[in-house]
């Protein structure tokens, strides 16, 4: 007697709904694009003439902005509450910081002699929110009245200007394209890299979904605060140390920047609630907001018509951003992955 027997029928792979809900979610930042795309169009209508001028323009202006953004969106990620308004304050007394210590000791020290400013203003909002347990908003103003007072004394005893060398760098361009794009498109590749391959950018998301949860998994939340913040001032510096060679050392300099980093950050897609940093979107915010202003200033709304529009944006963007979840796992579940399988890999090598 012969007995046959059948191999087992292979189960088809079927794409779960969730895998399926993976591939097709909408970029956090698609909106801000479409945005850019529809501001561009409308300057092109108003006028015709050389169409593709207005995007040269934004690319030369948008990534000082976009510095500021993300050093303003890692604070954002924290979670509610963190904010820092001192950034404004920061680029103006950078510029004078850069060009002052620029002409006696070279551009190069200068620069880092700015970003060493925003440094510094960095740590003193840390003392006041670590140490003096003040809440970070008001911190971070009390740092903007300290660093607008240094400005104000810098700006008197200082007459001097940015270095050739360093405003023929801010200049340049590769290709057509502004050399300072192209180096402000690396620093957000490394900030990318940094929320998602490093224990420290885990932490940061972790923090903002919930700080609570995120002591127990044993991070220190300290810690953290306090670089995120460090973070956010040197950006904010080395902004205001490029800007002084790209227009000029200026009292009011950034008085922009705190309002417009804010507002490119949400526009960008970061969730306001933290938990969730968008880089890319400090790109697509910040240009469509420097194309904005190209329209209003092209059609001849005022500087104040202008904000008032930027707030209304905000407000709309953070009212539809409360129903956001989240991407995927959470951060603080793949830093515990991580540290587990750190773990592993020490008892497998002592083992």
């Amino acid at each position: 007697m012969t007995t046959s027997t059948s191999a087992p029928t292979p189960t088809p792979t079927v794409p779960t709904q969730i895998d399926t809900r993976r591939r097709l979610r909408w970029p956090a930042w698609g909106w801000s694009l479409i945005g850019v795309l529809a501001v561009w169009l409308c300057i092109v209508g108003v006028r015709p003439a050389q169409p593709f001028d207005p995007l040269a323009q934004a690319l030369s202006l948008a990534p000082f902005l976009v510095l500021v953004a993300l050093g303003q969106m890692l604070v954002i990620t924290l979670g509610p509450g963190n904010i820092d308004v001192s950034v404004g304050a920061v680029v103006s007394m950078a510029s004078y910081v850069s060009v002052g210590v620029g002409a006696a000791a070279g551009p190069v020290v200068g620069v880092a002699a700015a970003v060493g400013a925003g440094v510094t203003a960095g740590l003193v909002s840390v003392v006041a929110i670590l140490v003096l347990r003040v809440p970070p908003i008001i911190a971070t103003l009390a740092t903007s009245l300290i660093v607008q007072s240094c400005t104000l004394l810098l700006a008197d005893t200082n007459r001097a200007t940015a270095a050739a060398g360093l405003r023929t760098f801010v200049n340049a361009k590769l290709l057509g394209v502004p050399v300072m794009a192209l180096l402000v498109a690396v620093v957000t590749a490394l900030v990318a890299l940094v929320l998602a391959r490093t224990r420290f950018g885990l932490a940061v998301l972790a923090v903002g979904q919930s700080p609570r949860a995120a002591e127990r998994a044993g991070i220190r939340v300290w810690r953290v605060t306090a670089i995120t913040y460090v973070v956010s001032g040197a950006l904010a510096g080395l902004a205001g140390g490029l800007l002084a060679a790209f227009i000029s050392p200026s009292t009011v300099l950034g008085t922009s920047y705190m309002l417009d980093s804010v507002a490119v950050v949400v526009i960008g897609g970061t969730l306001i609630s933290g938990g969730r940093a968008v880089p890319v979107g400090a790109w697509t915010g910040a240009l469509f907001f420097v194309l904005l202003s190209g329209l209003l200033n092209l059609v001849g709304w005022s500087v104040g018509a202008q904000n008032i529009l930027k707030g209304v944006l905000v407000v709309a963007v953070v009212v539809v951003s409360t129903a956001a979840t989240g991407n995927g796992r959470s951060a603080l579940a793949r830093l515990r992955d991580s540290l587990t399988m750190t773990a592993k890999k020490k008892e497998n090598t002592h083992g």
